[in-house]
């Protein structure tokens, strides 16, 4: 319990919260943005099954968590450098961040050439949920494992 009064404790403690709160709603942004494209009437339940399925795999990443943490061990070497099971997994988060957002980029901007007679494609609502999880499991891993 003497861990409890050290001030390093307590400001490690204050950083995590901050980055969660900045986190969160960047996840809320991609949430909403994701939600957008499937028809008017699924939206709110996308909402609520996305989240739902996302609190639940955070609530297992979190129990994880100390796990995660310890593979720092290096697992592959690559032009001199060494990558542990914690890099190629921020790796592997950072590569599907980039990805998305070049994606909904690219659907933007495309989205304003076309015409406007022609009929909008809605993309399946599973598909939507899924991206949905894979969001909040990147947003929750990103701050939570240690350079």
């Amino acid at each position: 319990m003497e861990w409890m009064l050290e001030p390093t404790a307590w400001v490690g403690l204050l950083t995590l919260v901050l980055l969660e709160i900045v986190l969160g709603i960047d996840n809320l942004l991609f949430i909403a943005i994701l939600v957008e494209k499937l028809p008017p009437a699924q939206r709110d339940r996308a909402r609520i099954v996305g989240l739902s399925l996302a609190l639940i795999m955070r609530l297992g990443l979190l129990a994880l968590m100390s796990w995660l943490v310890t593979l720092n061990q290096p697992l592959i070497h690559l032009l001199g450098q060494s990558y542990s099971g914690r890099d190629l997994i921020l790796i592997a988060g950072g590569l599907f961040l980039l990805f998305k957002g070049t994606i909904e980029l690219h659907e933007r901007i495309e989205q304003r050439t076309r015409s406007a007679s022609s009929s909008r494609m809605y993309p399946g609502f599973w598909v939507i949920v899924l991206q949905i999880v894979i969001l909040d499991a990147v947003f929750l891993l990103m701050p939570l494992l240690p350079r």
